[in-house]
């Protein structure tokens, strides 16, 4: 049966805040502080667990080799590299996998396939190293070519970020839908980063029906503000768009635009007025996972704790709620240590629509799974990793040593 499957990123021993994301405000504001690798892994299984205790199917991506030696050897590392070089093998960024790639459902593609692209991710060179492993999870993961198609990732000439700026709206998850690419345009202060044509290229990679897509600009103003993925601006799930005044470029014709061909589109938009652009990327509002609940409990929004410490987007959560619409709950989650690096609920998990048992059993989460990879965790993960730690042996020997105790666990050696 068709469902839709969140896939998250379990957070890597390497999990660092190296300040290497330009235009990500959070990353950027933590920049050099100390990290908690084994806490951050621990929230991430929490998240997982309480969407499972919502009747929800919930996969998982591994985290990839760290540090990458292959990267290092190309940049010729040495003691007179600047610090970011150093930095970017051992990144942890694969966490947030809703840039892992784009996924379009057998509803959508002409060949009745799930499609995915792995996204090149070519702006920022500490991510721009991740898309062949993480193709190589996708190829294991989604390995049965009956139902699933996994491409190359587009040509590095076209930034492509993922899912973070593709969105699908639909009558149900297993009914045809209308596919949403967002997209900047560049020449601002910070990188614009999914380009148009990487986006059209996504789409008929996938064979996807031309008068079924929709191609948005998002707004540059809020790409300044530190929306570097159109996902903290607006998300969207079945026939709901939850979106902030300023996320795209031209709002009524973006609304316009998928009206003409989803007219049972319902926009929940928060005013300017609400909540401030700033405050809503400050919170990550709209980094939020929005769910279909299971038991016909209509939608459910899951949002980091920070939306509810700020008075603003809480009093509007509350207004939402008791305005009778279609998103009937809202729930916060504790995903602070992937927030302070600039990634909210919704940058933690790809979502897959598809049949589950299509899907190889070892990338699925059951409660069994949960407790073999919380034992790892709490045994081998890092408490802290200071600035100074990385590029050390001795952090390499223990980020190798818990990533190959975790595959061992899940039966994932060839990832190795």
């Amino acid at each position: 049966m068709i469902r839709e499957i969140n896939f998250d990123g379990i957070v890597g021993p390497s999990h660092n805040y190296a300040g290497l994301s330009l235009g990500n405000i959070a990353s950027a504001s933590h920049k050099g502080d100390p990290s908690y690798p084994r806490a951050a892994a621990l929230q991430g299984i929490a998240k997982m667990r309480r969407n499972m205790e919502l009747g929800l199917t919930q996969g998982f991506f591994l985290p990839l080799p760290r540090p990458n030696h292959a990267l290092e050897a190309r940049l010729g590392l040495d003691e007179t590299a600047p610090p970011q070089l150093h930095a970017a093998p051992w990144s942890a960024s694969s966490m947030w996998t809703a840039n892992a790639a784009t996924v379009s459902p057998a509803p959508d593609t002409a060949d009745g396939r799930c499609h995915l692209t792995p996204a090149n991710l070519v702006t920022m060179l500490h991510r721009a190293q991740e898309w062949q492993d993480t193709k190589a999870q996708l190829d294991i993961a989604f390995g049965n070519t009956e139902h699933f198609v996994v491409h190359d990732a587009v040509p590095p000439s076209f930034g492509d970020e993922g899912a973070a700026n593709h969105m699908r709206l639909c009558e149900s998850h297993d009914a045809a839908g209308v596919e949403v690419f967002v997209f900047g345009r560049p020449g601002g202060r910070f990188p614009a980063r999914q380009h148009e044509q990487a986006s059209r290229a996504v789409a008929r990679l996938h064979r996807l029906d031309p008068s079924r897509c929709v191609f948005i600009e998002q707004n540059p103003e809020a790409i300044e503000a530190g929306a570097f993925h159109n996902d903290v601006v607006s998300v969207a799930n079945e026939r709901v768009l939850f979106a902030h005044e300023r996320a795209f470029a031209d709002r009524d014709y973006a609304y316009e635009q998928i009206r003409n061909i989803f007219p049972a589109l319902e926009v929940v938009e928060v005013p300017e007025s609400a909540v401030s652009l700033e405050e809503a990327i400050r919170t990550y509002l709209f980094n939020a996972q929005l769910l279909t609940l299971p038991d016909g409990g209509g939608m459910a929004l899951v949002v980091p704790e920070e939306c509810r410490e700020s008075a603003s987007v809480w009093a509007w959560c509350e207004t939402m709620l008791n305005s009778n619409g279609p998103i009937r709950k809202v729930l916060p989650v504790d995903v602070r240590q992937s927030m302070a690096n600039g990634g909210g609920p919704a940058c933690l998990r790809l979502r897959v629509v598809a049949d589950p048992a299509h899907v190889d059993a070892r990338f699925l989460l059951d409660e069994a799974k949960a407790e073999r990879i919380e034992a790892v965790v709490a045994e081998m993960w890092p408490e802290q990793i200071d600035p100074s730690d990385l590029g050390t042996p001795a952090l390499a020997h223990t980020v190798n040593e818990a990533r190959e105790a975790l595959l061992s666990v899940l039966s994932l050696s060839e990832l190795a």
